[in-house]
């Protein structure tokens, strides 16, 4: 008899750094080789995977009932910001299930051909992970309206008078997609999607659990006094939290300490310039600007992009979101305005002015 052949391990999907975002280590969107590199910081199982709770006590009911009638799971449409755990989600499910784990990005299908490649190759109950699929191309997403509900596909051979459309069958699978603007995916993709789950911002006391994991796994003793301050700067987000762990085990160690401790934070945080809540240099740049040149606000977004040396895009997607759930930001029909809580949060003095300016009624 030949050898068996070893378990290969489960496809980790592949990220590119972001064109045009200013390198940081506070922003969950952007790329990190730390990640590639640490990937047994990703949970493998519901009991590992903290916060998120009555999400993952639903998930775990969803996945006892689909293994107990021998069925691949109902397809799961995940929803959040980015760095909160989508794709090790979809990953600790397939795992769950004990089947096979595809992945791939919308951007990466560009022709029918590429998905059709892929169903056709997967196995029976397998988990299909699909990132930013809000990036999917009209044509790949028709072609999957058919996959998702009927396990078949539409083909079509030949060309002209001649050409003929047949169906393929497909193995039934379970498609998990992922995405952080739900609003740009269309209604037919998003009702053929049985389970959506919706991820939040982690507490607290959630993130300073995953800190201790981390560090357990990485190998290095930190303190709760760190832990609870790293948890504060980590905007709630575990890849960020993760990020920054990394980096306080770079001070601890250059220092020759053998733990990381409240001082080590202390220290690597004033030099990675990260405060508090989270923020880095740039994110207090643009609230500064608004208010020293803007008297606090509104001010249009194109004019505070050319202001700040970004794109519109980039202002709207990387800075802005987390500064307006942090309450230093609010979005006015006439433009963004800095709340009392920014003012107090940069210890600048706030002039008086009419609150309701910045709207129109």
């Amino acid at each position: 008899m030949g050898k068996s052949r070893p378990k290969t391990p489960p496809e980790q999907p592949k990220r590119t750094p972001q064109a045009g975002v200013v390198p940081g280590i506070a922003h969950p969107e952007r790329y990190s080789e730390d990640e590639d590199r640490d990937v047994s910081l990703r949970p493998q199982n519901l009991t590992e995977f903290l916060g998120q709770a009555s999400m993952k006590e639903n998930l775990a009911v969803f996945i006892a009932a689909a293994r107990k009638r021998n069925e691949s799971l109902d397809h799961l449409f995940l929803i959040g910001p980015p760095g909160l755990g989508k794709t090790t989600l979809a990953q600790v499910v397939a795992h769950e299930l004990g089947v096979e784990f595809k992945v791939t990005s919308a951007p990466a299908l560009d022709k029918p051909k590429d998905l059709a490649g892929i169903l056709t190759m997967i196995s029976e109950k397998a988990v299909f992970f699909i990132d930013e699929i809000h990036r999917l191309k009209p044509a790949i997403e028709e072609m999957l309206y058919i996959a998702m509900e009927d396990y078949e596909l539409d083909w079509i051979i030949g060309q002209g008078p001649s050409a003929r459309t047949i169906r393929l069958p497909i193995p039934p699978f379970t498609l998990v997609g992922a995405t952080t603007k739900a609003g740009n995916v269309s209604s037919p993709l998003i009702s053929r999607f049985g389970i959506t789950c919706r991820f939040a911002f982690y507490e607290l006391t959630d993130m300073e659990a995953i800190l201790r994991r981390s560090s357990g796994i990485l190998r290095v003793p930190l303190d709760d006094a760190a832990a609870s301050l790293l948890a504060s700067s980590a905007r709630g987000t575990p890849r960020v939290a993760n990020r920054l762990l990394r980096r306080m085990r770079d001070f601890a160690q250059v220092r020759g300490g053998a733990s990381i401790t409240r001082a080590v934070v202390e220290e690597g945080l004033a030099r990675l310039e990260i405060d508090s809540l989270g923020l880095e240099r740039h994110d207090r740049e643009i609230l500064k600007i608004i208010i020293e040149r803007y008297g606090g606000g509104p001010v249009g977004a194109e004019t505070l992009a050319i202001s700040v040396g970004e794109a519109v895009d980039t202002l709207e997607d990387y800075y802005e979101p987390y500064l307006i759930q942090s309450g230093l930001l609010q979005r006015t029909p006439r433009g963004r305005m800095v709340t009392p809580l920014a003012y107090e949060h940069l210890k600048l003095p706030r002039k008086d002015r009419d609150e309701n300016s910045g709207f129109l009624f």
